[in-house]
């Protein structure tokens, strides 16, 4: 039998819940937000770290993971979980999103997609039923269909030939997960539209009706203003099952999750707050602190004095100063175990006000921070340093 269950344990409010996620390699508490390891690594901690930061499941990447070091690899190894050293559940993306990103590198049909690797310029295949097969082979808790992600300004034509595309792929993938039999992983599909309500809510309203294990919002945070993304998260999640995970895919800021809890999405993933620690950029309760700059040269104060994680606990914004100018490989790995605390913690918040019955109070805080915040801007943008942008 495959091991998998999701039940809701406690409600706030017209949406917002928290529950329990059970898969073959632990228990997810939701909501939750998965630290993104893209190559079956997240950049600078290991799962050691994860686990003390108090990460529950990671995403990787088919597609990446497929060029290198191969899918045959990855199962000789043991599977992704195995080969990181992570004792808990994996998710991957099937890889479209990375596909399609591509441009002039990658050609759809209704069959699938052919694609050059960036890599070395190899060409490749992917379908609904290989991309479910690498992602079983590669041992994961949950699969994501192949799905179809166009750019923000398409026009309705093109959006609704590529959600009608979406959906037939997503239909194709189930046989796919089915032929696993106990072994499968759980697979969710993925809800498309482009910005487009009606669009949306017509792609959920097929895929609601098929044995998917979850379903997932995609397709957002690919360069809109933040009040679409809001409003599509709005007019899409309440149309997806309440018996099964909602997941959003690649967002956001910590105050968009709240936004989108409270719409009752269940998981979340996003490179920000690795990428941007890479950067430099530290995320605090107060804003975001840019530590390359100048200001921080002396300072003896941590990141962030209310904060927890083992960073602000020992170290000054003048010596993360000093490793990031220096280009020392522990300055990056100091700023993620950082952000990622933030991150992760800030879940850990979300989850006990919804049993509180107190989430209200946050949803209320970052609907006035957004007010006052502009678009989220570069991360050595000055406005960007001073920003509030969560918790």
């Amino acid at each position: 039998m495959r091991c998998f269950s999701f039940e809701v344990v406690a409600r706030e409010g017209a949406a917002a819940r928290t529950g329990r996620l059970v898969l073959p390699g632990g228990e997810v508490r939701t909501p939750a937000f998965m630290p993104v390891g893209t190559y079956g690594a997240v950049k600078g901690v290991g799962p050691e770290d994860l686990r003390a930061l108090g990460a529950d499941m990671v995403l990787s990447n088919t597609y990446h993971l497929y060029l290198a070091p191969g899918v045959a690899t990855v199962e000789a190894l043991g599977g992704v979980g195995k080969m990181m050293g992570w004792d808990g559940p994996v998710l991957t993306d099937s890889g479209g999103y990375q596909v399609f990103s591509l441009g002039g590198l990658a050609r759809v049909d209704d069959d699938g997609v052919t694609f050059r690797s960036h890599r070395d310029g190899s060409s490749h295949r992917f379908t609904p039923e290989s991309t479910v097969d690498a992602q079983a082979r590669m041992g994961v808790d949950v699969a994501m269909v192949l799905d179809e992600c166009l750019p923000p300004g398409r026009g309705r034509a093109e959006t609704e030939r590529s959600t009608r595309r979406t959906v037939e792929w997503a239909r194709r993938s189930l046989p796919a997960r089915d032929r696993w039999g106990d072994s499968a992983p759980a697979l969710f599909g993925i809800v498309q539209g482009g910005f487009f309500p009606d669009l949306r809510a017509a792609c959920a309203a097929e895929l609601r009706e098929l044995p998917f294990d979850g379903l997932a919002i995609g397709g957002l945070s690919v360069g809109e203003p933040r009040a679409q993304l809001h409003e599509m998260v709005a007019c899409t999640a309440p149309l997806l099952p309440e018996d099964r995970p909602r997941y959003l895919m690649g967002v956001g800021y910590l105050d968009d999750i709240v936004l989108a809890v409270a719409r009752g999405v269940d998981l979340f993933d996003c490179v920000l707050p690795t990428r941007n620690a890479r950067n430099g950029c530290l995320f605090t309760r107060s804003g975001r602190v840019i530590v390359k700059h100048a200001a921080h040269r002396d300072d003896p104060r941590p990141p962030d004095p209310e904060c927890g994680c083992p960073v602000c606990r020992r170290f000054s914004r003048g010596y993360l100063r000093h490793l990031f100018l220096q280009n020392e490989m522990l300055g990056c790995r100091l700023n993620t175990l950082h952000n990622l605390w933030f991150y992760l913690d800030g879940m850990r918040r979300i989850r006990e006000a919804i049993v509180a019955g107190t989430f209200s109070g946050m949803v209320r805080e970052a609907e006035d921070r957004l007010a006052r915040v502009p678009e989220p801007s570069p991360v050595d943008d000055d406005q960007a340093a001073s920003a509030v942008e969560g918790f």
